[in-house]
């Protein structure tokens, strides 16, 4: 029997966006067949199930987010304004008409401890994302652009609520400036 061929990634990508959008329990496989132009036989073949389909398109979300996250920083001349931009863009993302969730929060409202394999990839991804964010707020702090005495940690922890919460907050359709004033108020933690 010879392997499929497909390109993995523009699959994982079309799986990850109908998962972003309508969540796991209500894609069926249908809607990954539509989606993926795969027939299921062959996610079947290729992922075992809906569900190896989902932690694989959770790993390409994860290193694609990764990317785009280094990028910000590619950019800019400081470490607090790579953070910032980033920041700004996911402002952009909440106040964008369709809101392009986090699947990474959507899966893991979705499957908290529903699937324990699931589960666990979200967090190991939330995880390596969060320790990025910290990696930078320490470099920041070498660079002596965060005072010597911050707490890298804790400013972490609190971006990373910020961010989680400005994604959830942004589904009650909050005016874009009152999304924009708590981004505000979140890097307003870094420049003190």
């Amino acid at each position: 029997m010879r392997a499929a061929e497909f390109d993995r990634e523009k699959v994982l990508r079309a799986a990850m966006n109908q998962f972003i959008r309508y969540g796991f329990s209500k894609t069926s496989m249908q809607d990954l067949k539509r989606v993926t132009g795969l027939h299921p036989g062959s996610i079947y073949c290729a992922f075992e199930n809906k569900r190896g389909l989902l932690l694989a398109a959770l790993e390409q979300y994860a290193d694609d987010r990764a990317c785009e996250f280094e990028a910000f920083f590619l950019q800019a001349d400081t470490v607090l304004a790579g953070i910032t931009a980033y920041l700004q863009h996911i402002v952009s993302e909440c106040q964008a008409e369709s809101i392009r969730d986090c699947l990474l929060q959507k899966a893991l409202s979705e499957f908290s401890q529903n699937d324990e394999m699931v589960e666990q990839a979200l967090c190991e991804a939330l995880a390596a994302w969060q320790q990025g964010l910290n990696e930078k707020l320490h470099i920041a702090q070498q660079k002596q652009e965060l005072p010597a005495d911050a707490d890298c940690d804790f400013l972490c922890h609190y971006l990373t609520m910020g961010i989680c919460g400005l994604r959830s907050f942004a589904h009650t359709k909050p005016q874009p400036a009152v999304i924009q004033q708590l981004a505000d108020k979140l890097l307003a933690a870094l420049y003190p």
